[in-house]
């Protein structure tokens, strides 16, 4: 019997349709590339794009840009790292080869043909001086597993050689070393029951270029969206959602990680609803909308990649309070809230509305947050404990009538910036709502504070809004220019707290 024929090259735009039915052979349960995203992988990087024929029919491929590690501490986020396959982002200017995916036709499996596939990207990592190759591995034997085997569980099982894994075996048994176990890493991947691996394959032939000046290392730059909300009277519910996703999709054009809209801005929902007499009437009836509005921001955080902290709502509980709740909606598709814990005396007198009793922080994936609601960043102990928490940006959506109540609520916001040497983000309600009893008039001065010390903006603003104006902002930010000036800054005024004077504790009850 004759050999096939075997070749190993690079990918044209040709070879699109090819590459959708190895796609939907490989991964029936994840959408194939796109013709937009394939043109852009090839276009870019056209030598980072790979494939195997036998026979004149292609049964694997492997793509991968060039981002420098510096950009890039962790491997943990695919969407970014690729450009949500896209690569735009791609580099040559780069130390790393990132690989974005690696298939082989399940009737060719066996034929060492990612083998073929790695070495031809070690040999371009090596060509092409790169420190390193860094790949998020899925490992879709986990799916089988997770019953009864944590992520973890599981990975050291196939590393310690008791269980196989299509990937992750194939990985180590090509020199890869695992870094870390990373979670949410292709939500929509059922195999993997979302999980994957970081691992990198260092390239010991690389030789660093003395002449190239590094930038100071940033361990993790963040891109900070912020709404400032018109408020008014509408016609449909549908005008309320093009609204919000118009802002949601101007946030991820500008690659924003997160997206804070102001407290209570679904108010003018209440436009929808008849027959309310009295203002208690209407914050019962606005809380009808929370569990579309809830959907609708959590579907909107998946299709632009985007983290959104959904301003806050007034939610009815099971017994018959109303709360107002902040729904944090990761671009993963999980929801989780944050209670306003001290409400305003107006809330409470026209509302109805109880504070709520817990405190968190959210792990989301470019980083740990907390949200504190309007009233209560005028409150330090808060912002304290979410600190203590590890929280390095607190979120701030809020609502103020007047000059008097933004001013006590950008204040705050910006003293708690300088005592915890962190960044804080606003974001509120602007413009007037008639007819809306204790929600009538809005003004805000939406705002990034940041430090107050010589890293930073003179006056501690890193960007605000102007007043009274609806507009949607981005900013980025360096988390590790904060935990610097923590320990290095001017002043410290974390590390100085008296603590053996002075304690700071929670005492409720624990989510």
């Amino acid at each position: 019997m004759a050999t096939p024929h075997l070749t190993l090259r690079q990918l044209t735009l040709d070879d699109h349709d090819a590459i959708v039915a190895l796609q939907k052979a490989c991964f029936p349960n994840m959408p194939p590339w796109s013709l937009e995203d394939f043109t852009s992988q090839v276009g870019t990087f056209p030598e980072g794009q790979l494939c195997i024929e036998i026979e004149g029919q292609i049964v694997a491929s492997a793509g991968a840009l060039i981002v420098d590690s510096d950009d890039y501490e962790e491997w943990h986020d695919w969407r970014t790292l690729s450009d949500d396959g896209k690569i735009t982002n791609h580099d040559p200017e780069g130390d790393t080869l990132y690989g974005i995916e690696i298939q082989v036709h399940p009737d060719h499996r066996g034929k060492r043909l990612s083998r073929r596939l790695y070495e031809a990207r070690k040999d371009l990592c090596r060509r092409l001086n790169l420190a390193r190759i860094a790949i998020g591995g899925r490992i879709p034997g986990y799916g089988r597993y997770q019953g009864e085997l944590s992520a973890t569980e599981y990975v050291k099982k196939v590393l310690d050689k008791r269980l196989f894994d299509p990937v992750l075996t194939a990985q180590v048994s090509n020199g890869f070393v695992l870094e870390a176990i990373i979670e949410d890493y292709l939500p929509d991947d059922e195999d993997s029951a979302g999980y994957a691996t970081s691992l990198v394959w260092p390239n010991l032939d690389h030789v660093p270029d003395r002449s190239r000046r590094r930038r100071r290392r940033a361990v993790q730059r963040l891109r900070v969206g912020f709404v400032q909300w018109q408020m008014g009277a509408i016609d449909s519910w549908q005008e309320f959602a093009s609204r919000v996703e118009f802002c949601v999709e101007v946030a991820s054009d500008r690659r924003a990680d997160i997206l804070l809209f102001p407290e209570l801005f679904s108010l003018p929902l209440l436009s929808l609803i008849d027959g309310i007499r009295r203002p208690a009437e209407g914050a019962r009836a606005l809380s009808s909308f929370a569990t579309r509005i809830e959907d609708m921001l959590s579907t909107l955080a998946v299709k632009y990649a985007v983290n959104i902290v959904g301003g806050s709502h007034l939610i009815l509980q099971p017994d018959g309070t109303l709360r107002n709740i902040a729904p944090i909606c990761h671009r993963s598709g999980k929801v989780e809230h944050q209670p306003k814990l001290h409400i305003t005396p107006d809330e409470a007198r026209w509302w109805g509305v109880k504070g709520g009793e817990t405190l968190k922080t959210f792990d989301l994936d470019c980083g740990r947050v907390g949200v504190l609601i309007c009233y209560d960043v005028e409150f330090p102990e808060l912002a304290r404990l979410l600190t203590e928490r590890g929280a390095r940006v607190i979120l701030v959506p809020y609502n103020t009538t007047d000059r008097y109540g933004h001013v006590r609520v950008s204040t705050c916001a910006h003293a708690r910036a300088i005592e915890n040497h962190l960044f804080i983000v606003t974001a509120g309600c602007v413009g007037l709502l008639p007819h809306v009893a204790n929600a009538d008039v809005h003004y805000a001065g939406s705002a990034l504070y940041t430090p107050s010390d010589v890293q930073f903006p003179l006056d501690g603003i890193a960007m605000e809004a102007p007043p009274n104006l609806e507009t949607v902002l981005v900013h980025e930010i360096d988390l590790e220019l904060a935990r610097r000036q923590r320990r290095e800054g001017t002043v410290h005024n974390w590390e100085d707290r008296r603590t053996d004077l002075v304690e700071v504790r929670w005492i409720g009850p624990e989510d």
